[in-house]
């Protein structure tokens, strides 16, 4: 919310039309100092070039706003933000994503799958402040990029550093699963849960992602799965992060997603079928829904004061009007 400290200051913006009605009827008008040679009654001096003309109307209006910044930054314009300090644990929400190259596929939204992945997961977090968010990253070998925490600055920062391929080539579901679950199972949240998006089967890892999901049962983890990606042919390209060689062709989509289902059983969770993107931001939204929790808050104020911005543009309208006036048009007042 916008405000102002002193909005009375405002009042002097008043002088601007009062000083132009004076100025037309000749009763306050701009200092002068005549140099009479006779008495010729001559015309004033006028511009007959036009862009000098238009030149000397733009100084004036440059001096006009810079009043009117000055105005403003006597004003004190703040910005009020209010922010919502959380007083009672909310759910733990930890994020798998699969890293593996076929993640790099270009078939939901024009965007690859890890993209898409990330988009829809900051509007989720962003939306839920209460709950903590962490990261775990998976594909050939899996690790918490982020445990679970509050601070969603260094979330997304995190998450949206991910590469596809820096986990190396691979899908360790199982591995991602346990990795997960460890960060979890002794924690004090009263909701704990697992989101893992995969587009691919278990292929890596010494960890079968069935005795995962079982584990997740029994530590009372709560488990999403989220199978992204379409069948058929799609269009893949990516760089690998540690070699930097380009990668660029077709990839052929045949993933079973009765394995995906399996796992989601497997641990009493949830399995979602994603192929767009509503589809994908409908299944984070219900995973974010099950997971809510009432917590007490209250909320906490702070303002951001922009007097000095309004500062530096009336000096800067300043010196453009003076460069124009004193170096351009070559006037001396």
């Amino acid at each position: 919310m916008i405000g102002f400290l002193h909005p009375y200051a405002f009042c002097f913006l008043l002088l601007i039309p009062i000083l132009f009605f004076l100025r037309a009827i000749n009763v306050f008008s701009k200092p002068t100092f005549p140099l009479t040679i006779s008495d010729w009654n001559g015309s004033k001096f006028t511009w007959k070039n036009g862009a000098m003309s238009a030149l000397s109307g733009l100084v004036k209006l440059l001096l006009t706003l810079s009043y009117a910044c000055m105005v403003t930054a006597l004003a004190g314009p703040v910005v009020h933000h209010q922010e919502k300090i959380y007083t009672s644990r909310g759910a733990d929400i930890l994020f798998v994503i699969d890293t593996s190259p076929s993640m790099a596929a270009k078939d939901i939204g024009r965007m690859s799958r890890l993209n898409i992945a990330q988009s829809a997961i900051h509007t989720i977090v962003e939306q839920n402040g209460g709950q903590q968010f962490g990261l775990v990253a998976m594909a050939k070998e899996a690790a918490v990029v982020v445990p679970p925490t509050l601070d969603q600055d260094t979330f997304f920062r995190r998450m949206d550093s991910l590469a596809v391929g820096e986990m190396g080539d691979g899908t360790a579901i199982g591995t991602g699963l346990s990795c997960a679950i460890m960060h979890l199972e002794n924690s004090s949240a009263p909701k704990k849960s697992i989101v893992l998006i995969t587009d691919g089967e278990n292929n890596a890892g010494s960890v079968h992602p069935h005795t995962a999901a079982r584990l997740a049962l029994e530590k009372g983890i709560t488990l999403y799965v989220l199978g992204i990606g379409t069948k058929g042919t799609v269009q893949i390209e990516y760089s690998d992060p540690k070699t930097g060689q380009q990668y660029s062709g077709f990839l052929n989509s045949n993933y079973d997603i009765t394995a995906l289902a399996q796992i989601a059983q497997e641990a009493g969770g949830k399995f979602f079928s994603i192929e767009s993107v509503s589809s994908l931001s409908q299944a984070l939204a219900s995973v974010a829904k099950n997971e809510a929790i009432a917590q007490s808050y209250h909320l906490r104020s702070h303002d951001v004061q922009y007097a000095h911005y309004f500062i530096l543009a009336a000096l800067f309208l300043l010196l453009a009007a003076w460069f124009i006036r004193r170096i351009v048009l070559m006037e001396v007042l």
